[in-house]
């Protein structure tokens, strides 16, 4: 439901001026005065550019070098699976702020560019989660982990993480559509436009989907601020009382392991919860002047929303020494003598638990 966070002119009959909302020409219809969209487009393209390098660096460490295939590190490629096409969606989004009509993609490319983003943006949701829960397991029930968290379960559970995903999203295939309108912009009478349709405004689609995307983001933040406190508390607890040959790295590992994952919820919140807001504005105000407002909320809001797909990859880069060293070994920066990993096994499973990403 990306659309959303930008409107059609139509929209906005009774709102225009030059200065503010440019009124159409014959070679498109602009969402918002050249001075805006120009600085927009270099920031977005930066973020673009930026983040299908940096998640490409990820999942090629995790698939290159064999200590960093652990079931942490499975959930964190397909989350930058998830954001790489996230990314490749930007350009529609940049064409549409640019050119509201004629959309020139046709009706397929319409439907399908909301269905994938809004899905990837599930997909990473449900990843948060899940791996949050697999922590909480692994901390503070290690022996039940050791049975239950495989490399083959991890693998199940993340196909039906995008299963559920995507099909979540699909109500959004059948609710937009090439439309044909008014044509602004040339000699014909007719335009086309990619936007929600009629049916979807009165049916109450709209509304259910807004439902559907606001329990996505908030259930979720409710039961990791429940899990995070039940790790933190055990965490603390157990802070004197790990004994074994291994105590101190995997305590270690799994304080690492937490603070990349908080950090990496944060960053989602920051970036994805203006997004959201943005939304809800859209969708239940009548208010022109609030909606003349809302149009400039939105489009920083479009930012972080594509910021938040390339961000991970530069937080585990600032956060852990270990998934800088691996970079630079695939990179090939490192010096050939250097050591890129130092494995610390963890009980939790027997296996390699993020311990690629964690600080010596």
């Amino acid at each position: 439901m990306k659309n959303l966070s930008v409107l059609n002119n139509e929209s906005l009959p009774d709102l225009y001026d030059d200065d503010l909302f440019p009124p159409c020409t014959e070679t498109g219809c602009p969402l918002f005065s050249i001075r805006i969209l120009i600085p927009v487009t270099i920031a977005s393209l930066v973020i673009m550019v930026a983040g299908l390098i940096g998640n490409a660096i990820t999942i090629l460490i995790i698939k290159k070098y064999k200590e960093m295939k652990t079931t942490t590190n499975f959930y964190l490629s397909s989350m930058a699976v998830s954001d790489m096409i996230i990314l490749l969606c930007l350009p529609f989004d940049l064409y549409r702020i640019w050119r509201s009509k004629p959309w020139i993609f046709g009706g397929f490319l319409c439907k399908f560019f909301a269905l994938i983003s809004e899905g990837c943006t599930y997909s990473t949701i449900l990843h948060i989660t899940a791996l949050s829960i697999e922590r909480y397991l692994a901390i503070c029930f290690p022996l039940k982990a050791k049975i239950f968290i495989t490399k083959r379960r991890v693998k199940i559970v993340i196909m039906f993480l995008w299963v559920v995903a995507l099909l979540s999203a699909f109500p959004l295939y059948n609710m937009l559509d090439s439309v044909e309108v008014d044509n602004d912009t040339g000699p014909s009478k007719t335009s086309w436009e990619c936007r929600y349709t009629e049916y979807a405004m009165e049916s109450g689609l709209l509304t259910i989907m807004m439902w559907v995307t606001t329990v996505y983001f908030f259930f979720p933040m409710f039961c990791l601020t429940i899990l995070y406190g039940f790790i933190g508390k055990t965490l603390w607890k157990s802070r004197n009382s790990i004994r074994g040959p291994n105590a101190v790295n995997r305590g270690r590992s799994h304080r690492q392991t937490v603070k990349i994952l908080a950090v990496v919820v944060l960053a989602f919140v920051i970036c994805w919860l203006p997004f959201h807001i943005g939304r809800l504005i859209f969708a239940y105000t009548t208010n022109s002047e609030v909606m003349r407002i809302s149009q400039y909320f939105n489009i920083v809001a479009m930012e972080l929303f594509y910021l938040n797909a390339s961000i991970n990859p530069i937080l585990y880069n600032l956060i852990s020494k270990k998934y800088r060293t691996a970079a630079h070994r695939l990179l090939r920066l490192a010096r050939p003598d250097e050591r890129a990993y130092n494995v610390i096994k963890d009980e939790t499973g027997g296996h390699t638990e993020i311990t690629t990403f964690t600080n010596n």
